[in-house]
């Protein structure tokens, strides 16, 4: 009895381990509530920290992978829920989602993100990036447009702002990662925004993989559009970029 006592025991303590590295979390934004996904990396810090921005699917599996991914290699990592609990695989109803967000709130939210996490003890609050896909590209350019102190922001294949103002209020060195074949933005809207966005003297590096079309880096891509060498690259650019500006 004793033996199975400390085996109890034991096997709660792994089981206590292995949940204290992720957990669900909530955080006000005006007068309501936001949820996410906070995964952290071992130790006391303080860490950098990433947020991580869904796609119109929604904050589902796939996403908080990334963010699992990102504490794994010693960032905080909150996946925030713009949608606020909604999540789907209907292609019809991610674009309702999307639509039916409105840019003012959704912009609203990642800034009381980006607060949640410069409050948190093992975050080291100069040290905050974005990075974001499809949906979530766009409302990382967004945020770098909006939070002056934000550290590094990663896009993938988002819509990228085209108003002067906009691209001169951003601060923090950004990283683009873009099919060649897509659409939205399509290969002339990235160079168009990178060549302003260099003009205005940012720091800017984007990538378009030819060959590659909208959400590239996504294995559930439902138009059988995953481009497994161009993802890997991506992430690799990625985690490079991301080390340079937020573990310096």
């Amino acid at each position: 009895m004793k033996r199975w006592a400390i085996l109890a025991l034991a096997i709660g303590l792994v089981v206590g381990t292995a949940l204290a590295g992720e957990q669900p979390v909530s955080f006000k934004s005006g007068d309501e509530t936001v949820s996410g996904f906070l995964a952290s990396p071992e130790g006391k810090g303080p860490f950098p920290a990433v947020i991580v921005i869904h796609e119109w699917w929604g904050l589902n599996d796939w996403v908080k992978d990334q963010a699992r991914t990102l504490a794994k290699e010693g960032y905080v990592a909150l996946a925030v829920d713009l949608y606020r609990g909604k999540a789907t695989a209907d292609q019809g109803e991610a674009h309702q989602l999307m639509m039916s967000l409105p840019q003012d709130r959704g912009v609203r939210d990642l800034k009381a993100a980006f607060a949640h996490l410069a409050a948190q003890k093992d975050v080291n609050k100069g040290r905050i990036g974005v990075v974001g896909w499809c949906m979530g590209g766009r409302y990382s350019a967004l945020l770098a447009v909006e939070e002056p102190t934000l550290a590094a922001g990663v896009i993938y294949y988002g819509a990228l702002p085209t108003e002067p103002a906009s691209i001169a209020k951003v601060k923090a060195p950004l990283l683009g990662n873009f099919g060649g074949e897509d659409k939205g933005p399509a290969p002339a809207q990235v160079k168009a925004f990178e060549e302003a966005a260099k003009k205005a003297g940012k720091s800017v590096d984007f990538k378009v993989y030819e060959g590659a079309g909208h959400a590239f880096a996504n294995p559930n891509n439902p138009w059988n559009g995953y481009r497994e060498a161009a993802a890997k690259d991506a992430w690799s650019r990625t985690a490079a970029f991301l080390a340079k500006y937020l573990k310096k």
